[in-house]
């Protein structure tokens, strides 16, 4: 084995215990707000952090997902054969999803309108089904449920999972291509500081506030983010919002007091579902409008020159003899 190969192995074993590490330590808190048996969340970061790093660093990463995955439920499985078919679960369902996303083309800039459906029903809704089905069944079948908590429960686990996917990893992905902005005005600056007070004030108000309609006050100011900061204001904005609900609904405070589990888990992943549909939407859509207006300019300026230099050809040109 030369150097280089030596390199690219020691490389993939950092990345892999990387990813192990950030899994654990993610779950860890995730499971501050177990709703059922101390293991079951209504956001699991975990997963939007293992399709991350599938989709920045390819499938070899995937045994850094089954390390974190075993870490975390070792302690609070059941039995060890119940902690083995989870942990199965946990890594199978953002493997799928990575091999969706790759089959259709994804791109992780999420500049398309494409790429945020592909994330959306791909990514989050169709796989995190997997994990979902295997481990509610698994604590079903080992007695860790109580008759009738199977339901509840999978509802609880694909919405932590589903919201895991549509707010941590795009949230993930625009960090890593952020770049300290050195052009931007004092105004800019006031402008985001105006927009993170706001929308972290009027989610507060509107989860602590008994109607579940008050909660739809919080997308002007999504929709605010998304066409004056794109990717890099709308994810930030849909993390903390959906962070807010999930908090609240672990509480039972607001919209979410006087229902059982199953119902709140129904608003809480339309809710976070719709906030997370109309970030990547929009921010989608803006970036194409952007896209196809710089090209219009730049196709302008480029038939401009040659106008310009096409008519300089002519008054140069001598006269006809």
């Amino acid at each position: 084995m030369d150097s280089s190969q030596l390199r690219r192995h020691r490389a993939t074993a950092l990345t892999i215990l990387a990813v192990a590490a950030l899994y654990y330590a993610t779950a860890r808190l995730g499971l501050l707000q177990q709703l059922v048996r101390g293991q079951v969340t209504p956001l699991w970061p975990p997963t939007g952090i293992a399709v991350a790093a599938l989709l920045l660093f390819g499938a070899r990463v995937w045994p850094g997902i089954a390390v974190g995955a075993l870490a975390v439920n070792i302690s609070i499985g059941p039995t060890a054969l119940s902690v083995l078919a989870i942990v199965v679960g946990n890594t199978v369902a953002p493997v799928f999803s990575y091999l969706l996303l790759s089959r259709a083309g994804f791109r992780d800039d999420l500049d398309r309108l494409q790429d945020a459906l592909a994330l959306v029903f791909l990514g989050a809704l169709g796989p995190m089904l997997i994990s979902a089905t295997i481990g509610s069944s698994t604590l079903a079948l080992s007695g860790a449920l109580p008759a009738g908590g199977f339901w509840p429960t999978w509802s609880v686990w694909w919405t932590g999972d589903a919201m895991g996917v549509l707010v941590v990893t795009p949230f993930l992905l625009v960090a890593r291509r952020a770049r300290w902005p050195h052009a931007v005005g004092l105004l800019t600056w006031a402008e985001a500081a105006a927009l993170a007070a706001c929308t972290l004030t009027v989610t507060f108000l509107a989860t602590i506030a008994g109607s579940s309609s008050l909660l739809f006050l919080v997308f002007p100011f999504l929709m605010w983010a998304s066409f004056r900061f794109e990717r890099a204001g709308a994810a930030p904005c849909a993390l903390a919002i959906s962070t807010l609900a999930i908090l609240a609904s672990g509480r039972m405070t607001g919209p979410f007091a006087d229902h059982d589990l199953l119902t709140n888990m129904v608003t809480l992943q339309a809710f976070n579902g719709t906030v997370s549909l109309t970030a990547l939407l929009l921010t989608a859509v803006v970036s194409e409008r952007n896209r196809t207006h710089e090209e219009i300019q730049r196709l302008c300026g480029q038939l401009s020159d040659a106008v310009t230099h096409q008519d300089t050809g002519a008054r140069r040109a001598p006269p006809d003899a």
